[in-house]
C-alpha cells in the first residue's frame, strides 16, 4: 500500500507536464506575413514562431528555427530556391538550411516516453470500514492502476504518433529547397536552420 502511494505521488508532477501534444497545422499559404524584403525582382516574406506546445519547446531546446516563407519571383526567368535564390542573415552570414529529416528527428515527440505511465499500474483503490471495536479495517481493493496505467500510456502514444505523422507530412509538402519558382510565380515553403535567435533574414539572388 505504501509503495503504491509513493509511486502515485512521484508520478503527479510527470502527469501534469507530460501530456502528448497534438500537432497544429502551420499552412504557410494562409499565414499573415509581416517581415519581408525585395532584391532584384524577388520578394521574400517570412514568419517565425510557427510551433506550439511540445514542438515549440523542442525547437527552443535544440536551437532550431522553423520558418515559413513566401517567395515571389517577379523576374523574367525561372529561379531555383537554394541555388539561384539563397538566404542570408542580416549580419551577412549565409543561412544554411537543414534537411527535413534532421529537423523532424530533432523536433518530433517520442511516443515511447509515455510508457512511463505504466508505473501507475500497481495503484489500487482500497475501501475500508470501522469494525465494532472502532478499528478501521480494509474490506476490498481494486487494481485501478491496471486500467489507468496502460490506458494513459497507449492513449498518449497514439496522440504523439499521429501528431508526428502530420508534422512530417507538412514538412515534406512544403519543402521548398531545390524547388523551381517560375517567373511570375509565388511559392510557399517551410525552412529550418540552426539558430538560438530570431535574426532578420535577407534574400540573395544570383
Amino acid at each position: 500500500m505504501k509503495l503504491t502511494k509513493i509511486i502515485f505521488l512521484l508520478s503527479i508532477p510527470f502527469l501534469l507536464n507530460s501530456c502528448a501534444s497534438r500537432y497544429k497545422s502551420i499552412q504557410p499559404t494562409t499565414l499573415n506575413y509581416i517581415s519581408n524584403n525585395t532584391l532584384n525582382g524577388v520578394t521574400l516574406e517570412y514568419k517565425y514562431d510557427l510551433l506550439d506546445k511540445k514542438y515549440a519547446k523542442k525547437e527552443t531546446k535544440k536551437g532550431i528555427r522553423l520558418v515559413a516563407v513566401k517567395v515571389k519571383n517577379n523576374t523574367e526567368k525561372d529561379l531555383v530556391f537554394g541555388k539561384d535564390i539563397r538566404l542570408n542573415f542580416e549580419n551577412g552570414n549565409e543561412l544554411y538550411l537543414l534537411e527535413n529529416e534532421r529537423t523532424f528527428k530533432s523536433l518530433k515527440q517520442s511516443p515511447t516516453s509515455y510508457l512511463f505511465y505504466l508505473l501507475l499500474s500497481p495503484i489500487q483503490f482500497f475501501t475500508t470500514k470501522t469494525n465494532s471495536y472502532g478499528m478501521t479495517e480494509q474490506t476490498s481493493s481494486t487494481p485501478i492502476g491496471l486500467i489507468i496505467g496502460p490506458g494513459l500510456a497507449l492513449g498518449h502514444m497514439i496522440v504523439a504518433s499521429n501528431a508526428n505523422k502530420k508534422f512530417k507530412t507538412e514538412l515534406n509538402d512544403y519543402n521548398i529547397n531545390g524547388k523551381m519558382i517560375k517567373k511570375g510565380e509565388t511559392a510557399f515553403g517551410l525552412i529550418s536552420f540552426q539558430s538560438d535567435n530570431y535574426d532578420a533574414i535577407k534574400i540573395k539572388v544570383e
